[in-house]
C-alpha cells in the first residue's frame, strides 16, 4: 500500500487517469443504494455476498467517522408498501443515519442528495449499489458532471447480469473515478 498524507487515505492510481485517489474522511460519504430486500432478492447475481460486503465497507466507514446516507426506491413496482420493500436487515441504518427516498432509478433527480451532500462538505462519494446497471451507473454518471469525486466498492454492488457488473466496473467506471474491492476499502481506513 502507498503511504497517504494526514488526514486522508491513499487508495492506489487510477489506471486511465494515472491520478491517486485519496479518501479524505472530512470530505466523504458512503452512498449505498437499493439494499432493499425484493431487489437484493430478485436483481443481486450472488446476494450474500453483497450484502456481507456491503456490511464490512460500513462498519469500516463508521468507525473512520465517515457519515452514511441511504437512497430507497420507493417508485414504479416499490410506490406500494410490502415487507420486502425494506431494508435488508444485514445493512440497516445505524441510530442517526440519513435515509433518503427516490423514485427514479437514480439517487439525484428525484432527492435533495446534492444539497444534502453539499451543506455537509461531502464531495467525494463512496458508492455502493443494487444494481450496478441501475442506481449505481446514475449515481456515477450525475457525480461526474456535478464534479463530485467517486469511489465504487465492486463487490458491494452487483446486477442481474454479471457481464454488465464485469463491463461498468472494470471498463466504464474507472475511466472517471475509483473502482476498488471491499476489502481495500476496509484496510485503507484502517
Amino acid at each position: 500500500m502507498l503511504l497517504a498524507p494526514v488526514g486522508s487515505i491513499l487508495i492506489r492510481r487510477n489506471r486511465m487517469t494515472q491520478q491517486s485517489s485519496r479518501i479524505d474522511p472530512a470530505r466523504s460519504a458512503v452512498l449505498i443504494m437499493d439494499f432493499q430486500q425484493r431487489i437484493i432478492a430478485n436483481v443481486a447475481s450472488e446476494p450474500a455476498a453483497v450484502v456481507e460486503n456491503a456490511a464490512r465497507a460500513l462498519d469500516a466507514a463508521r468507525r473512520a467517522g465517515i457519515p452514511v446516507i441511504y437512497v430507497v426506491h420507493r417508485g414504479g413496482p416499490f410506490a406500494e408498501y410490502a415487507p420486502d420493500v425494506e431494508l435488508h436487515a444485514g445493512v440497516a441504518p445505524a441510530d442517526g443515519e440519513l435515509v433518503i427516498t427516490k423514485i427514479r432509478p437514480g439517487p439525484f433527480s428525484t432527492t435533495a442528495l446534492d444539497v444534502t451532500l453539499r451543506a455537509a462538505g461531502r464531495d467525494n462519494l463512496i458508492i455502493m449499489g443494487v444494481a450496478t446497471s441501475g442506481c449505481v451507473l446514475s449515481a456515477v454518471r450525475w457525480a461526474v458532471d456535478v464534479n463530485y469525486t467517486f469511489t465504487v466498492l465492486s463487490d458491494a454492488c452487483s446486477d442481474g447480469d454479471p457481464e454488465v457488473h464485469r463491463v461498468l466496473t472494470e471498463k466504464v467506471y474507472p475511466r472517471q473515478g475509483q473502482v476498488i474491492a471491499t476489502s481495500e476499502f476496509v484496510q485503507a481506513l484502517s
